[in-house]
């Protein structure tokens, strides 16, 4: 993770005044800098009722077409995102100084910093986050709170467990669209077999404060998650954008209740390019500080071989992807960054 003693505290953005150098981005025509009102694209990603009996359908387009939709109606409490929401507020709201307390190591992932794409751009993001992979959240958690730390606990069990459940109901519906399930997934079925879980989940509490030039900064830098799928909850202040060739960037409007569904690297490699990563990057605003919770919902164990899935694809084409392990993706991804997909393209492609 690269250093946070730098000239900026990150986590003392919001009370700035004007914006630093290392913050300070240069846009060109096709990233469209304009400020998020003045978007020339009216149209946005789709916004799915779960309860719709053509759910299978409108995702499976949704996924081909944008590589991200909206859902409604998905069983998530609305108190349990008005808790975690409250909870990220309190959380960047603790001083910097405190804050700092909880970093992530340099070999660990958990913890407050950065982004981890942050090393690939040279210029720094306007945010801050707070990252929750294992159980050393807790030691954390304990360090920032400690009257309150058991509720804290709580709140984060509870999501993921409702996360996990939902995301592997989402999986289900995307593979159903392409005319396959989680059985036809070797390592899956095989997971599902022991009684365990398909994917692995973390959650990324993110911040963006109130930037004094919006236009020439950014809060996060486009991307595309390194997951299965991720779920994710913003907060009334807009800022997600996702990326589409037809119409570049588009900016994904806050839908009270909705969350926001996308699809990640992995299940790009299992679809073998049927379906798309989105790339999607965040911007900030002069006026409200923004907040978002994702859920990214990954990989099986590190060792665990990675392929296209076969019947997807058939007799009648060829694996566009090397099989690869969960852990070497990973490390291709964070040395390559976005030509990830090139680096492991099938040298002789077979069925």
């Amino acid at each position: 993770m690269p250093s946070l003693k730098e000239d900026v505290s990150i986590g003392n953005l919001g009370s700035l005044q004007t914006l630093p150098d290392s913050f300070t981005w240069k846009f060109t025509a096709a990233d469209s800098a304009l400020p998020l009102s003045s978007s020339a694209v009216e149209e946005s990603i789709p916004v799915i009722d779960l309860s719709d009996p053509d759910v299978i359908t409108l995702i499976g387009n949704a996924c081909k077409t944008w590589g991200a939709f909206q859902i409604s109606n998905h069983g998530i409490p609305q108190k349990l995102l008005n808790d975690i929401e409250s909870l990220s507020k309190t959380l960047f709201d603790i001083p910097s100084e405190k804050k700092l307390e909880a970093t992530s190591s340099d070999k660990g992932v958990s913890g407050y910093g950065e982004p981890r794409i942050a090393s690939f751009f040279e210029r720094k993001m306007w945010s801050e986050g707070f990252t929750i992979a294992d159980g050393s959240y807790r030691d954390h958690f304990l360090t920032l709170w400690p009257h309150d730390y058991t509720k804290y606990c709580g709140i984060i069990e509870e999501f993921k467990g409702k996360m996990e459940n939902l995301a592997s109901r989402l999986l289900s519906w995307i593979l159903g669209s392409l005319g396959v399930t989680v059985d036809d997934i070797e390592w899956a079925q095989k997971l599902e077999n022991s009684g365990s879980k398909v994917g692995r989940g973390a959650i990324r509490l993110n911040h963006y404060p109130v930037c004094p030039e919006p236009e020439r900064a950014m809060g996060l830098a486009a991307h595309t998650d390194s997951t299965i799928l991720t779920i994710l909850h913003q907060s009334n202040t807009g800022g997600l954008q996702v990326f589409r060739e037809e119409t570049g960037w588009v900016t994904v409007e806050p839908v009270p209740g909705a969350l926001v569904v996308n699809i990640g690297d992995l299940f790009h490699i299992l679809s073998n390019g049927k379906i798309m990563s989105v790339v999607h990057r965040a911007r900030v605003n002069q006026i409200r500080s923004r907040i978002s919770i994702a859920y990214l919902w990954g990989g099986p164990a590190g060792d665990v071989e990675i392929r296209p899935i076969p019947k997807i694809v058939g007799p009648a084409e060829s694996a566009l992807y090397r099989p690869i392990t969960w852990n070497e993706y990973l490390r291709i991804k964070y040395e390559v960054f976005d030509k990830a997909f090139d680096a492991i393209r099938a040298v002789n492609p077979t069925n």
